[in-house]
């Protein structure tokens, strides 16, 4: 009897090998993932930086040239629709790409709201894992940026007063402007919104 519990002891041990065998396999097969989608992500979140980094610089500048002409609001809906300004805002989508050690083609695009889309490549390639052919392997993701006006107006509210500005309706505040005293005049954040479009 001792020699049959020693041949069954003897018959599970390559099942026992082939078991822990599969689970080390496994347990790779989900590192390998893991490492994936973590770059992945990483990829992701370069996109989403540098997109926003190049809506936010054109913001800016939306911004700056609705100050310069705040006593023209004829000029105002256009600079609102993002008119007036270039949309050279890839240069710094470009720097926030290299900060993420990623490399970005970003370009502008006109829809309902103008904005920037950029798709970025990373400079590193995933690695070495179980999974054949990823140490060759770019993670590539692209994100979309838009600039979304938040003010409105009446055209022509200016009436035939030119001392009285049309009042800037922007969200949560409103904005009554004064031709002798434009010390308080709303920011690119009080103008416009800058977010990811879905």
């Amino acid at each position: 009897m001792q020699r049959r519990s020693f041949g069954d002891a003897g018959q599970a041990f390559p099942i026992y090998i082939t078991v822990v065998a599969g689970l080390l396999f496994l347990a790779f097969a989900y590192l390998a993932v893991g490492q994936a989608a973590t770059h992945r992500n990483g990829a992701q979140t370069a996109a989403d930086a540098a997109a926003l980094a190049a809506a936010l610089d054109t913001r800016d500048k939306l911004a700056g040239d609705w100050a310069e002409n705040v006593l023209d609001p004829t000029k105002w809906q256009a600079i609102f629709d993002g008119g007036g300004v270039a949309f050279d805002g890839c240069g710094r989508a470009s720097q926030l790409a290299a900060q993420n050690d990623a490399s970005a083609y970003c370009e502008s695009v006109d829809g309902l709201h103008p904005g920037y889309k950029v798709e970025v490549t990373t400079n590193k390639p995933v690695g070495d894992s179980i999974v054949p052919g990823t140490e060759n392997m770019y993670s590539k993701a692209t994100a979309i940026a838009v600039i979304e006006p938040l003010c409105t107006f009446e055209p022509g509210a200016e009436h035939a007063d030119e001392d009285v500005l049309p009042e800037l309706d922007c969200k949560d505040k409103e904005w009554i402007l004064k031709p002798d005293d434009l010390t308080d005049l709303p920011g690119p954040e009080d103008l416009f919104d800058v977010h990811l479009a879905d």
